[in-house]
């Protein structure tokens, strides 16, 4: 009598499609799913770009090496060695997907090459005057041809700084930030708050969008115009200005203020806008008035951005020179008094070290000076940017659970 043979569980016998990542075949190698089929290995990519490195420096070297053609060849092989491969092993989407990532790195590390040659180059240089003695804690009074000449002859050290110079930077902007803030921060609060579309709203969008293109030369022409109109009506005000004339420290605020004043304006309408109208009616469900609503829900939750655009809106201005040139003037020594005397701003000070060194013939500590003032310049618009970050970052309003 035939027995029939026992069926085997499924359970037992597995599944009967093809095995899964892990599984073993009979000799115990792993074999691959279909979900990771037709991918490429991670390391794939830093082997395509040194080798396209090398590729890059063989071709440059055939035409005369230098990096511009380095980076040229490099970046084109890089890209069309990672499309070739990905379109021929994988597939045509994830190759045409691929391509315009490595595009739009690759316009990410061009836009970046200006930015990073030219810290490089204002510090390379500019270090050795940085770390001459005194160079922060002086001025320039004192400071002669005769100097200067000893100092490139015999090796001396170079004697001088840009004392004077920051700090005329630093209460101009100061007197600037003063002078602008508020009257962008009402202009923005009117226009998103109370204007309704009309003529007056309508008008002013349109003269601070023409405020924006203004050339800074012009902004320190009107300045020194409006001062000196106003030192000849009120000339018989006694105890006001101690000067009649319109070069003054307090003329270069207004200057760098008419630039200050549209990207405050615009920065703060843009923070302004974000807000959600739900917290407006909220507040005016309770009873609050709308003045009150603005400078207790409004402005609190728009304080980073705002407080951002200023900060930037400072570092704008900052390394201004026509407008400060025009109505400040240069002098060597320190004038703490916006209101009496010439001041002198870093960039007019690096300016003039240029232009016209104090010893013609032995211009070397002059350069030395202007790349060192250059460098601490940049610094201060480095440090006021990442400041703003954080303000942004500390001001945001805080997530909480429901």
């Amino acid at each position: 009598m035939t027995q029939t043979p026992t069926p085997t569980p499924a359970s037992v016998q597995g599944p009967s499609g093809p095995p899964s990542m892990g599984d073993s075949g009979s000799n115990g190698v792993l074999r691959r799913s279909s979900l990771t089929q037709n991918t490429l290995p991670s390391w794939l990519w830093i082997a395509l770009l040194g080798g396209s490195i090398v590729f890059g420096a063989a071709l440059s070297a055939l035409l005369g090496f230098n990096l511009a053609t380095w980076f040229i060849f490099t970046a084109v092989t890089y890209v069309l060695s990672s499309y070739l491969i990905t379109r021929t092993r994988v597939n045509r989407r994830r190759a045409t997907d691929g391509l315009w990532t490595n595009l739009v790195y690759l316009a990410f590390l061009i836009a970046l090459m200006p930015l990073v040659s030219v810290i490089w180059s204002v510090a390379s240089v500019g270090i050795q005057g940085l770390m001459a003695p005194g160079f922060l804690v002086s001025d320039m009074q004192g400071i002669t041809g005769l100097v200067d000449q000893a100092s490139q002859t015999e090796g001396t050290a170079v004697l001088g700084g840009i004392f004077h110079a920051l700090i005329g930077s630093l209460l101009i902007t100061l007197a600037a930030t003063v002078i602008s803030v508020p009257i962008g921060l009402l202009t923005s609060i009117y226009l998103v708050e109370y204007a309704r579309g009309g003529l007056l709203a309508r008008a002013i969008t349109f003269f601070v969008d023409v405020m924006t293109g203004i050339p800074s030369i012009v902004a320190g022409l009107f300045a020194g115009a409006a001062m000196a109109w106003f030192l000849s009506v009120f000339s018989g005000v006694t105890g006001l200005l101690t000067t009649q004339r319109s070069t003054l420290g307090i003329t270069a605020a207004i200057a760098l203020s008419v630039l200050m004043v549209p990207v405050v304006v615009r920065t703060t309408e843009e923070m302004l806008r974000v807000v959600p109208n739900e917290l407006r009616e909220a507040s005016y469900a309770l009873g609050v008035r709308k003045w009150r609503t603005i400078l207790k829900v409004v402005l609190p939750t728009a304080i980073s951005g705002i407080a951002s655009g200023v900060t930037l809106a400072i570092a704008r201005v900052i390394g201004e020179t026509a407008p400060i040139l025009v109505t400040a003037g240069f002098v060597v020594n320190t004038n703490w008094n916006l209101f009496q005397g010439w001041m002198t701003a870093l960039p007019v000070y690096i300016f003039r070290q240029f232009q016209n060194p104090t010893s013609p013939n032995f211009s070397d500590p002059s350069e030395q000076r202007a790349w060192a003032a250059a460098l601490v310049l940049i610094l201060i618009v480095m440090g006021l940017n990442l400041f703003a970050r954080l303000i942004a970052k500390f001001f945001a309003p805080k997530q909480t659970g429901r």
